[in-house]
């Protein structure tokens, strides 16, 4: 039986990995929003899981706009850094677990999610910049392999907070009956408050954003129950990204001890938030 050790929910705005591939995290307009991830990564360097997870979308970087999969996993032996546009991060390519892939795949295809497969990938911003916020200096490879799980946040219609959810604890369940006897960390990305275009380019909502830092915490069905126009409405048109917070928080236990938070206005006219998670059934303080 393996468990989800930690659960860790972060925005992957693509200036933050752009301010520390450039050494700029201690400028003034920086330093406040690292300083804020230090416990969260010091915590995070003593619990490395076997294998993580991590929940993001792309943007249209390794998936041709043409074809957007609603849920979709990767199951490549490993997964390259995408060039978008600019040349890739000078981050490490990512080592994939093929065989817990298709473990995960196949329980929750039995549980009814539908999940597009890829079988190669390449991953953008979305799914780099979490991986720098928990380990700031990876050398030559990422702590452990990780699992791409993508989520649409582009397309409407996107799939709903409450589906969302529901693939949390389906993933949850998914990884409890796998035998190998893994330990996890699951990543959900995206978020917090923000919208990039039209009438309300800028728009960003504190108060949201604190509401949803403490119901993801203690009453995540709260969040569950909101609809996309909620979330649009209340978060901005690029906020709908938090529902993929609550995939994380779907395959966590109904108990969770918060580690740390942090939240940061404006990281690249956004909202920047951390959560991190103790999900062991033996919380030591």
């Amino acid at each position: 039986m393996s468990e989800v050790i930690w659960g860790l929910a972060t925005s992957h705005v693509p200036s933050i990995g752009a301010a520390m591939d450039r050494g700029m995290t201690a400028d003034p307009v920086w330093s406040p929003l690292f300083e804020g991830y230090q416990p969260a990564r010091e915590w995070l360097a003593e619990h490395t899981p076997d294998v993580a997870i991590l929940v993001y979308n792309d943007h249209a970087n390794g998936v041709d706009l043409d074809i957007v999969p609603t849920f979709a996993i990767g199951t490549a032996e490993k997964y390259r850094v995408a060039d978008e546009g600019f040349g890739r991060r000078p981050v490490p390519d990512v080592v994939g677990d093929p065989e817990f892939s298709f473990h995960l795949l196949q329980e929750l295809m039995d549980e009814g999610f539908d999940l597009t497969v890829f079988s190669e990938l390449d991953v953008d911003h979305g799914f780099t910049v979490p991986l720098s916020v928990w380990t700031p200096e990876p050398g030559d490879a990422w702590p452990c392999p990780v699992i791409p799980v993508m989520v649409n946040v582009i397309n409407y219609p996107q799939p709903t907070a409450a589906r969302c959810y529901a693939l949390g604890k389906a993933l949850g369940r998914a990884i409890a009956g796998y035998g190998g006897a893994r330990t996890v960390g699951i990543l959900g990305t995206g978020g917090m408050s923000h919208q990039l275009a039209g009438a309300r380019a800028g728009f960003i909502n504190p108060t949201f954003d604190h509401m949803f830092f403490e119901a993801i915490e203690k009453d995540p069905e709260k969040l569950a129950a909101l609809s996309r126009e909620d979330y649009i409405r209340q978060a901005g048109s690029e906020g709908i990204e938090l529902i993929m917070w609550l995939v994380m928080r779907g395959a966590l236990n109904a108990e969770v001890r918060k580690v740390h938070s942090a939240y940061h206005v404006p990281a690249s006219n956004t909202a920047a938030g951390l959560a991190l998670f103790d999900n062991r059934s033996a919380q030591p303080t």
